[in-house]
């Protein structure tokens, strides 16, 4: 998380509510990545093949734009949930070209999703409650640059990167709860979506996977995870059984503890997973997904990456918080969540497991012997395993409510 900038100026409270919020671009790992992250540094049959991977989304990126601006398609915004403090808020959306008719957010088939065409660089007006966002920059740069006055300005739209994502920080205390932030392109009517704003001194949060924990996708089959995906009806997608009633628990038990929902689900995804968390009755909160595009620089990043990424996100931006990690043995998530909890000593509370049958977690079924699934994490934070929700709450619950 890029820090915020301050303005020297003063501003009385009672002019706050008029007086245009300050944001700034967040720098992410795609513009500032790390040494290792790079291709130029991949050995070179990998280079070559990221390159040629590069070059066809490229290509692919022309000519969709070409085809769908002849079909009269316009540039739009899809609004994501955000997240925020009493000191920032986070705003995420993506620029794209959408059909004139089109609702954004509305609920679609994972193939369509997937083939969303971005729409880079494009002016998006933001407001948080009705009171307008301005991006402003200070020097010729972002950081380390002398400060030069005739180079400060402000400018009341922010604009979207080369694959059409908009990540801001804005700079206004907000009282807690839920906001609504508005994002509007030239030639469209504005969509909304919700700021999640968390109150100072909340003690303990939740951060949860979504596939195999809440919700059944078979993501260690490979066609069975693209089928749930890409083409099935995501009014038909189903809950990990007693999940929904396991987070409501813990809602009971840390009333003020909000929920993140952390995937390797791409953006393009995002309407159906938030329809399902809202159609099965889990606790309301954002989703932190990742890019699928191909970038220049950095490529894709990995799910483990990803998830280590936004958890330290996450926890630079909450200091004081403790975190309940819950996740499925499937993929990496106990080996993933060992790595948060080492690197971040007493600031896991406790890390729970969901363990997938075998016909879920092997390619060939329940065959005996074959699985795919992790075994359970090594670390000194105590770690529950369950096949449902139910199996869960027999043992997490206790012992979380020593925390109430």
């Amino acid at each position: 998380m890029s820090s915020i900038t301050q303005f020297p100026h003063k501003r009385n409270e009672d002019d706050m509510a008029t007086v245009p919020i300050p944001a700034r671009h967040v720098v992410t790992t795609f513009d500032a990545a790390s040494k290792h992250e790079q291709i130029d540094v991949k050995p070179l049959p990998v280079r070559i093949f990221r390159r040629i991977v590069t070059g066809v989304f490229s290509l692919w990126a022309k000519i969709s734009t070409t085809i769908v601006t002849n079909l009269n398609w316009r540039q739009q915004v899809e609004p994501y949930v955000g997240y925020g403090t009493s000191d920032f808020s986070r705003l995420i959306c993506r620029t794209v070209y959408e059909p004139l008719r089109r609702k954004p957010g509305a609920l679609m088939r994972g193939w369509r999703g997937m083939l969303a065409v971005p729409a880079p660089k494009v002016k998006v007006k933001l407001s948080i409650d009705g009171v307008p966002v301005e991006t402003v920059q200070v020097g010729t740069s972002e950081v380390y640059d002398r400060v030069d006055r005739f180079r400060e300005r402000s400018i009341d739209y922010a604009v979207s990167d080369s694959a059409g994502y908009l990540d801001l920080v804005a700079d206004r205390a907000l009282e807690p709860g839920i906001h609504h932030v508005s994002y509007q392109v030239e030639g469209r009517h504005a969509v909304n979506s919700n700021l999640f704003t968390i109150a100072p001194g909340t003690r303990v949060g939740v951060i949860s996977d979504v596939d195999d924990t809440i919700m059944i996708t078979q993501a260690p089959t490979l066609w069975k995870a693209a089928y749930n995906l890409l083409l099935l009806n995501p009014q038909k997608r189903a809950s990990v059984p007693g999940m929904a009633v396991l987070f409501n628990r813990i809602a009971d038990i840390f009333p003020d503890a909000p929920f993140f929902y952390l995937s390797t689900s791409p953006w393009n995804v995002e309407s159906s997973i938030r329809h399902f968390i809202e159609n099965y009755g889990f606790p309301a909160g954002p989703l932190l997904l990742r890019d699928l595009d191909p970038r220049p620089k950095t490529f894709i990043p990995s799910g483990v990456q990803h998830k280590l990424e936004y958890a330290e996100q996450l926890m630079g931006d909450f200091p004081d918080m403790k975190f309940i990690l819950i996740g499925d043995d499937g993929q990496k998530d106990p080996t993933t969540y060992a790595t948060i909890a080492k690197r971040y000593p007493g600031r896991v509370l406790a890390i729970g497991i969901r363990q997938l049958s075998p016909r879920e977690s092997s390619p060939l079924g329940p065959v005996r012997g074959m699985t795919q699934s992790q075994p359970s994490p090594v670390t000194d934070v105590p770690v529950f395993t369950g096949t449902t929700g139910a199996n869960l709450m027999k043992t997490m619950l206790p012992y979380l409510r020593q925390f109430a």
